[in-house]
């Protein structure tokens, strides 16, 4: 092998993510005539450098206004770019929200509206439904961060708190044409949960959102049950004629990533195995199954023989118990290198493409096989940092946190585990 372990690790990382980037992959979804004028609206990690790409290649005369996280933004001349908070919304996400709305309320049959959507975009745009406040809405974010349920549980809730998102924003647009281009972050890569789906119609309802609240044992407000017991709480069908004239397209996906990481591999003539890209489940146990499938193959060169990469995407979760720091990435990554312990021959990354690991400053973290022993001598034990899920802490005392600043896109967790022969 030509390369380092802990650079080719990198590199398959940052072509992840490159393959993953707007630029170069908007074009073929726009209409072919770019010289008329176009109302740009969105939201998400990605959002300020997908209005950056149309703003370089669109021809005609652009107006409007895109949400991302905050340090996510990007040059744009005819576009705003508004930066607001993640995961947990602020009145600068609630603001920029109802800005929106007005935007585009009022076009008519001739208008076009192009709406850039990513992961993040439902933190971003936090518009309450009617009779709900913003601190409600942060309230039953963080108490649905905090107890492990998956993205499209979380946005099913969501959706009905908002007076934006669930195929709303695209009711407004109504009779205009709208485009709604979208970076997919989600397992599936289902249009109606990415930013929770404001531009296309919603099939679960306000009874679904109750009930996954319910089983996570998840307190609300009284009037926040009131509304979603309502039936104005409702998102909007399919078949409602309000989306008509609304179209969705793919221009990047979470498989993208992992393919682009696979032709890396190959050219330095490793075999990658390509898990999936949906893969869902607690971070710590999904690592448990990498880390059986790595020792498989160090032990019985099944069902691929070293040198190989194993590769997967998709959306993990933490249920937090402890008081830690440290997101989804780093958690699997920690409960890997506990359950390889040094394993000879396997070196690993996992991060998240959109360079910020859950809330922290790093997009994750990588092993060696040396570390366990570093580790030990230091008196780090995995199983209490574990325990406390502090991740971030385990992994920064030993100096192997990936650190990427964010890349202005977002095609969630990406992990690469490589398994050499000794």
């Amino acid at each position: 092998m030509d390369i380092q372990p802990k650079e080719l690790l990198q590199q398959l990382f940052d072509s992840a993510v490159a393959a993953a980037l707007p630029k170069g992959n908007l074009a073929e979804y726009l209409p072919k005539d770019t010289r008329q004028k176009a109302v740009v609206i969105g939201a998400g990690k990605a959002a300020a450098s997908m209005a950056a790409e149309l703003d370089a290649i669109w021809e005609g005369e652009l107006s409007g206004l895109v949400v991302t996280r905050y340090d996510h933004g990007a040059p744009c001349e005819r576009i705003e770019i508004i930066e607001a908070a993640h995961p947990v919304p602020d009145d600068a996400g609630e603001r920029v929200g109802r800005r929106m709305l007005e935007l585009v309320s009022g076009l008519g049959e001739n208008d076009l509206v192009i709406c850039l959507l990513s992961g993040g975009g439902s933190s971003l745009l936090s518009l309450p439904a009617p009779g709900l406040t913003l601190s409600d809405k942060q309230a039953v974010n963080k108490a649905l961060l905090k107890s492990g349920a998956a993205i499209d549980e979380m946005n099913c809730v969501r959706k009905h708190l908002s007076a934006i998102k669930g195929g709303r924003l695209a009711a407004a647009t109504y009779p205009a044409r709208l485009i709604a281009l979208g970076i997919s972050d989600v397992p599936g890569d289902e249009p109606t949960v990415i930013a929770s789906g404001p531009t296309v119609a919603d099939p679960t309802t306000s009874a679904q959102a109750l009930a996954i609240l319910d089983s996570y044992g998840i307190e609300v407000a009284p009037h926040v049950r009131a509304w979603l017991q309502s039936p104005e709480s409702e998102t909007v069908k399919p078949g409602d004629e309000r989306l008509s004239r609304a179209e969705f397209h793919m221009i990047a996906t979470p498989q993208d990533a992992l393919d682009a990481a696979a032709d890396v591999a190959m050219s330095h003539d490793i075999t990658p195995l390509v898990l999936g890209d949906c893969i869902e489940g607690e971070s710590r146990e999904v690592a448990k199954v990498h880390a059986a499938i790595a020792k498989q193959i160090v032990k019985c060169g099944q069902p691929i023989s070293a040198p190989c990469v194993i590769l997967s995407g998709g959306e993990t979760t933490v249920t937090i118990k402890g008081n830690g720091r440290g997101g989804r990435n780093s958690e699997f990554m920690l409960s890997l290198f506990n359950e390889l312990k040094g394993l000879k021959g396997v070196y690993a990354l996992a991060a998240d493409t959109d360079g910020i690991d859950g809330v922290e400053d790093n997009a994750g973290a990588y092993i060696t096989p040396g570390l366990y022993a570093q580790a030990e001598a230091a008196g780090l034990k995995a199983e209490d940092y574990l325990a406390n899920n502090d991740s971030y802490g385990f992994f920064s005392q030993l100096d192997t946190l990936v650190e990427t600043g964010p890349t202005r896109t977002n095609v969630n967790d990406f992990r690469a585990i490589l398994v050499l022969p000794e």
